[in-house]
């Protein structure tokens, strides 16, 4: 016989009356909370969502633009779509009155230069009305980065960014430093683009241009500004460690080599390391590269070429610049305190290998850990007189592994 529990009906009154209770506390400690309304949505007009700004009506905006659409009873929308594509709806945005809302960044596939307003019901309703347009722009076309930026002529490239639109009337096109066009697109995606190196490319900026406009691309190809170390002409020697050379299969001369074997804990310094020391091959006491500028820290960025062969899984790349007084010592590793960048780029997949050489970016700001990965402070003026790359630890456990990594073209740029 099962188990069953009864409440005599004082018992159960008295439940209702908590229950009713610990209803009305919730309501009263969660006053604004969202609450869906009946009835039809009707959008008046639309602005920009500054209230400062209230009187600039909008008749279109931009794919991912904000935008406030303003009217009655907007608290009874249930979906909303520009054209085909679905927006996402805020609740902690909407009120009976505005309605903040972002334009979804998908392209629209049937252009119909409408708002789709949908209730709980289903029920549609359409602005603006009638012959009305609310138009949906694509932007020109943004050029975040590209695979390797010293990668060969005649060589293929990958292109990432946004709005990469190839129209049958109107082409993409991408030209290259010197105004050199590209003849040879591989394949267009909206977010990135592959592409055969023109012979004769030049150092420069990369534009990319389609019927919305032309975007030119946050980076220059074969940017040899604020070079640090080339392994041709600016080597390593005199330091600690100065780096065994190698040519072949090179993107731009020699490089330096990283081999042997990664463990958790263990230090293979010979096998993953290079010292620079500031006095090496006559370089001028100081800083490595201009730190003059108060806020060099966020306007700067170190950046290095990288072929990896093997799975790469455990341990951290710790790129750390260190005092000029620092000079042939291990200050370098100084116990970790030194603020410090830790490039872990197996971390989310386990394992790791670029497939070619590849161009890798890390922001000054970003040189504030310690070797264990817990937080520490960005070194100011006077703490980049020196420059070691190591592999070892990294505060993250991965497996054991012996990946051979080639690194070229150290250098510290401006991010654009």
């Amino acid at each position: 016989m099962k188990n069953m529990i009864k409440y005599s009906k004082p018992i159960q009154f008295i439940l209702c009356v908590l229950i009713v209770c610990f209803g009305f506390v919730s309501c009263e400690n969660d006053p604004d909370a969202f609450e869906p309304t009946d009835g039809i949505p009707e959008v008046l007009y639309v602005r920009v969502p500054d209230i400062a700004s209230a009187d600039s009506l909008l008749d279109g905006a931009f794919l991912s633009n904000t935008i406030c659409l303003v009217g009655n009873n907007l608290k009874s929308i249930h979906e909303i779509y520009f054209n085909d594509q679905k927006a996402i709806l805020n609740t902690s945005f909407m009120t009976d009155h505005t309605l903040i809302i972002t334009v979804p960044r998908g392209i629209p596939e049937v252009v119909t230069d409408k708002i789709y307003l949908i209730t709980a019901k289903q029920e549609t309703i359409i602005y603006p009305a009638g012959d009305g347009k609310f138009y949906t722009k694509v932007p020109a076309p943004v050029v975040n980065s590209i695979s390797c930026e010293y990668i060969a002529d005649g060589d293929e490239a990958v292109i990432y960014g946004d709005y990469f639109i190839d129209d049958p009337n109107i082409p993409l096109e991408i030209t290259m430093g010197g105004n050199v066009p590209v003849k040879e697109l591989v394949s267009i995606e909206k977010t990135q683009i592959k592409f055969i190196v023109p012979e004769g490319a030049q150092k420069g900026f990369v534009n990319v241009t389609t019927l919305y406009g032309n975007g030119r691309s946050h980076f220059q190809f074969r940017d040899d500004r604020g070079m640090i170390l080339d392994w041709d002409n600016l080597t390593a020697a005199g330091g600690w460690r100065s780096g065994n050379l190698a040519s072949e299969g090179g993107i731009n001369g020699k490089y330096v080599v990283f081999q042997g074997g990664l463990d958790n804990g263990d230090w293979n310094e010979d096998g993953y390391s290079f010292n620079l020391w500031g006095s090496s091959n006559g370089r001028p006491e100081g800083d490595l590269f201009d730190t003059s500028d108060p806020f060099f820290a966020d306007v700067l960025q170190l950046k290095f070429e990288i072929n990896i062969h093997g799975a790469w899984s455990a341990d951290a790349m710790q790129i750390i610049f260190t005092p000029w007084s620092l000079n042939n010592t291990n200050g370098y590793y100084s116990e970790g305190s030194i603020g410090r960048a830790l490039w872990i780029p197996w971390a989310s997949s386990g394992s790791y290998e670029t497939n070619g050489w590849i161009t890798v970016s890390v922001p000054i700001s970003n040189f504030k850990y310690t070797h264990e990965g817990a937080a520490s402070t960005i070194p100011g003026p006077g703490g980049y007189g020196g420059l070691s790359f190591f592999v070892w630890n990294g505060g993250i456990e991965g497996t054991a592994c012996s990946p051979v990594m080639w690194i070229d073209n150290i250098r510290v740029v401006p991010i654009e």
